[in-house]
């Protein structure tokens, strides 16, 4: 055993601060690698495998009951050789274990637990487990016995079962191609999403619900092409909801997790990078397809919390806040009448009639705490302008920040990091705030030095100095998804240049001989499976961004390859995509910016001069399925096709293709925007 402080395991030597909330447990953890399978064999021991995050509420509960209690460590030590595993360290990991407990059980979730053998070949799974015996769910005091005896006295029939398992899994990861799929699937996935809609309260079927933003982003695009307006409705009603609820931060601005109600009012409190920026994505796409500025003003609250809150001295972004705070879910957040009251004095009126605080308590507390409230919104509540509370949620804001804060998992991801820098750069150019694209640049230059290899390839995640884990798909695509949304708002042909490299990267070391992609490299580490990953899930999946990113590259490029492997991609898509696209909202977005048919459009000017009335031309309006280019210095050595636009009689112009096909120079900023707008339905 390798030399770890008194009283601690081995998990004191990691960086995760997941792995650091277990270091002084009396299970004797190992984190994953090659000492705990080579010490499962020599030992004859079969592996419990913990999967969670630093920030995930039951992953606390289990390790408070379980964990931390010598009696059940104890148990764990004599009978397992025990791993820990942080999901958002080792997202490989995860999601080959994840997919073995759903196959097994039927759900999924965190904490995730597996016990295996030596070899990784799982023969139990399970989530959430307590310590004792509740609600028909068995408890580890019993379980770990239980499964010790199974394993030493029949453990041939074990690793039989866990064989079979494996052999099961490794068959479900490998899906039938729909054999392509062409546009018929928006409207089938309008459909879906129709069928699920909950009219009331927004989003989409019943309790918890999730935000889904891209959903919205898909529906919004839906929208714009068929000029259906059930469409724009579901995404605005959901938005409005997700805004005045509980699942909102009314004082510090954010997005919590998921709502536990239907009403999007009791949420799961921990904040993720990776919501605020996709839904800071959505609320900014909405606001340019309807003008609606609570939508504006919600993008710009959210990314400022990002900004204020999550961001790293050194230019990347954190990834997320704790549910808990002094043992308590929540607790941050909440407040009694009381405590407002003292706070604010004359002015808690004013706040407590507009967000619905009460004497008694709105919360419904799962754990049973009581005269608790959550501020909130209602539609039939009193109307108050932003500026007439805007001073008590300072107030309330400034008492908060003197309560003791939920803990940070402050490592710095790679794939988050490229939805954040996504989300800031489509904010600066809907919102013309250069401070946006600013940040998003000093992240990418974060990225850049500190997870960037010498030859290239990213790594995962950044840490005390510390970066580690070798990049997987979605590192690379949702980087790549940034960098294309950075050069939109900035023009640099250097971001757009990065941009073409990683993409060319993640297809040298991730693509199937279909056209597809793995989630991990072809040099990484051998799992049970190398897993494949099309559903669309508290992220998007790293194929559907691809998919997206290889139609837009294609086209600011203009380079056919990149069509082609688009095309190839689509053609990949397994069969539970094309039957299921609402599950697939991302990259049935992919689909739409394929088969919808795309503009784009070079502008010939000076970027901070004639050119800058057809760049905010652009800016401004909700136009998904354009690409624009400036010519200045450099973009030809990315964008060789722009080498012949020059200049119409001294003056800026816009040159405008789509199909192939390109029209003759526009001088006119709204002669340019009528003609990309001329296809529109509404129009």
């Amino acid at each position: 055993m390798m030399d770890v402080p008194s009283g601690s395991n081995r998990l004191a030597k990691e960086v995760s601060p997941y792995l650091l909330q277990h270091a002084d447990n009396p299970v004797d953890w190992y984190p994953w690698g090659d000492e705990a399978f080579e010490a499962a064999r020599e030992q004859g021991r079969p592996i419990f495998l913990s999967i969670g995050y630093s920030t995930c509420h039951w992953c606390h509960v289990m390790a408070r009951e379980s964990f931390e209690d010598e009696e059940v460590a104890g148990l764990m030590n004599e009978a397992f050789v025990n791993i820990k595993v942080d999901r958002e360290e080792r997202p490989d990991v995860d999601s080959v274990y994840m997919q073995v407990c759903q196959m097994m059980t039927g759900q999924g979730g965190w904490p995730l637990t597996i016990v295996m053998t030596p070899e990784g070949e799982p023969f139990f799974a399970a989530t959430y487990i307590p310590k004792v015996p509740r609600f028909g769910m068995a408890g580890m005091l019993d379980l770990v016995p239980k499964l010790a005896s199974v394993w030493t006295e029949q453990r041939n029939d074990v690793v039989e079962t866990a064989a079979n398992v494996a052999r099961e899994v490794r068959k479900a990861s490998i899906e039938r191609a729909s054999h392509g799929v062409d546009s018929s699937v928006l409207a089938l996935a309008h459909e879906q999403f129709a069928g699920r809609y909950d009219a009331r309260h927004g989003g989409f079927g019943p309790a918890p619900k999730f935000p889904s933003p891209h959903d919205m982003m898909f529906l919004l695009r839906y929208w714009r092409s068929s000029g259906d307006s059930s469409a724009l409705d579901m995404v605005e009603n959901t938005l409005d909801h997700m805004r005045r609820g509980g699942i909102y931060d009314h004082v510090g601005s954010g997005f919590h997790r998921y709502s536990t109600d239907e009403r999007w009012l009791v949420p799961h409190f921990e904040k993720m990078l990776y919501d605020q920026a996709l839904l800071a994505m959505a609320y900014t796409e909405a606001y340019l397809a309807t003008g609606n500025e609570l939508y504006a003003s919600t993008a710009r609250d959210v990314l400022d919390y990002v900004l204020r809150d999550l961001s790293s001295p050194l230019g990347g972004f954190h990834s997320a806040e704790d549910a808990d705070s002094e043992g308590e879910e929540g607790k941050f957040y909440l407040w009694t009448m009381e405590e407002i009251v003292d706070i604010l004095g004359e002015d808690a009126d004013l706040l407590t009639s507009t967000f619905n605080v009460r004497g008694g308590g709105n919360f419904r507390d799962p754990e049973g705490r009581k005269g608790l409230n959550i501020l909130h919104l209602s539609r039939d509540g009193p109307t108050r302008s932003p500026e007439e509370v805007a001073g008590p949620l300072k107030t309330l804001m400034e008492a908060r920040e003197g309560r003791t804060r939920p803990s940070m998992d402050d490592k710095v991801l790679t794939d988050w990091n490229g939805l954040a820098i996504a989300a800031l750069a489509k904010a600066s150019r809907a919102f013309g705030e250069p401070r946006y694209s600013e940040a998003a640049g000093r992240a990418v230059r974060f990225l850049k030095e500190n997870m960037m290899t010498s030859d290239g390839r990213l790594l995962h995640r950044f840490r005390n100095g510390d970066a580690s884990v070798p990049g997987q798909l979605d590192d690379h695509a949702f980087l790549v998804w940034g960098l294309i949304e950075l050069y939109q708002a900035t023009y640099d042909p250097e971001v757009l240049s990065t941009a073409v490299h990683l993409n060319r990267t993640m297809m040298e070391h991730f693509i199937d001989q279909d056209g597809s992609f793995f989630s991990t490299p072809d040099d990484g580490e051998s799992l049970l499976f190398r897993r494949k990953e099309f559903y669309d899930g508290a992220v998007p999946s790293g194929n559907s961004v691809a998919l997206n990113n290889l139609v837009r590259l294609s086209r600011l490029t203009g380079d056919p390859d990149l069509d082609e492997a688009a095309s190839r991609l689509t053609s990949a898509i397994p069969r539970r995509a094309a039957h299921m696209p609402s599950g697939h909202s991302h990259l049935t977005s992919g689909i739409w910016s394929a088969y919808m048919g795309s503009w784009e459009v070079v502008i010939v000017g000076d970027l901070e001069g004639d050119a800058r009335s057809f760049i905010d031309r652009l800016n401004g309006d909700f136009l998904p399925n354009v690409t624009s280019l400036v010519t200045v210095d450099g973009l030809v050595d990315v964008a060789e096709f722009v080498g012949p636009y020059q200049r119409v009689d001294g003056k800026a112009a816009a040159y405008l293709c789509k199909g192939g096909a390109c029209e003759l120079p526009v001088l006119d900023p709204e002669k340019m925007m009528e003609r990309l707008k001329s296809d529109d339905p509404d129009a």
